[in-house]
């Protein structure tokens, strides 16, 4: 298990669904921490009765359907699927409206989806994805890739609130993949995947969702510094060291 969770953590975001159905065929009875604790590209469905779009993953999932957060219907329909409580799917009703705000204003477009649930303690958890399609085919606006795709998987755990105050512990994932292709630079690819965690104590008065909101505003933040640095920076050097451009002329990487 630990070797195959080293594979995973190396093998470029591309080619994870071919690697994790090889280990799943290889290692059955991993399989379930296997699905748990390795991040794939986010896939999406349509919820036929709201006639919205919603992301798939495991914490929506139960057997072979997934929960909608918009009509809380499971698709393929299933009869005894587990649902939030009444509490808990208010709070998430409420955090997908937000959540789609945030996602307009940051990724002007794209696909959202809010998932909570209750833990085994007093506390609760929820799941903040993000899936957005840069290519041209896609709801890219700027038409620079030829393909592209950002998905961002943001965990957070809420411990039992304290003298007005909750831990949360974050965990954030982003994947990042995108190609290029043009008659004067040819083609270009990268894709690879980052993963970060923040632990904060804060008071609970102006309701969790804010308090998550901002935590996953800050990671977001950090998440595309650490990506420009480690990838877009690496990769601009190694090309210019390669071919270094003509004297005056500064090398910019697709946006």
């Amino acid at each position: 298990m630990e070797a195959a969770m080293d594979l995973m953590r190396r093998i470029s975001p591309n080619q994870g669904e071919m690697a994790l159905s090889g280990l799943l065929a290889i290692l059955p009875s991993h399989s379930s921490e296997l699905l748990s604790q390795v991040d794939q590209p986010l896939q999406v469905l349509m919820d036929a009765k709201c006639e919205k779009e919603f992301i798939l993953c495991e914490y929506n999932r139960d057997a072979d359907s997934y929960r909608s957060p918009w009509s809380n219907e499971y698709y393929p329909p299933l009869e005894d699927g587990s649902l939030p409580s009444a509490e808990m799917r208010k709070l998430e009703c409420e955090a997908n409206d937000v959540f789609a705000i945030y996602r307009d204003q940051y990724y002007e477009g794209g696909i959202s989806s809010v998932y909570m649930w209750e833990d085994d303690g007093q506390g609760f958890a929820a799941c903040f994805l993000i899936k957005k399609d840069g290519s041209k085919t896609g709801d890219g606006r700027r038409g620079y890739l030829h393909e592209g795709t950002w998905d961002a998987i943001h965990v957070i755990e809420v411990g039992a609130e304290e003298d007005g105050k909750a831990h949360y512990c974050l965990t954030s994932t982003v994947m990042l993949s995108l190609t290029t292709e043009g008659k004067p630079s040819g083609s270009f690819n990268l894709a690879g995947s980052i993963r970060r965690q923040m632990n904060c104590d804060l008071v609970v008065a102006d309701g969790h969702i804010c308090n998550m909101g901002k935590m996953i505003e800050e990671m977001e933040g950090k998440l595309r510094n650490s990506l420009d640095q480690v990838y877009f920076g690496k990769t601009r050097e190694m090309v210019c060291t390669l071919r270094p451009p003509p004297e005056g002329i500064q090398m910019k990487l697709p946006e």
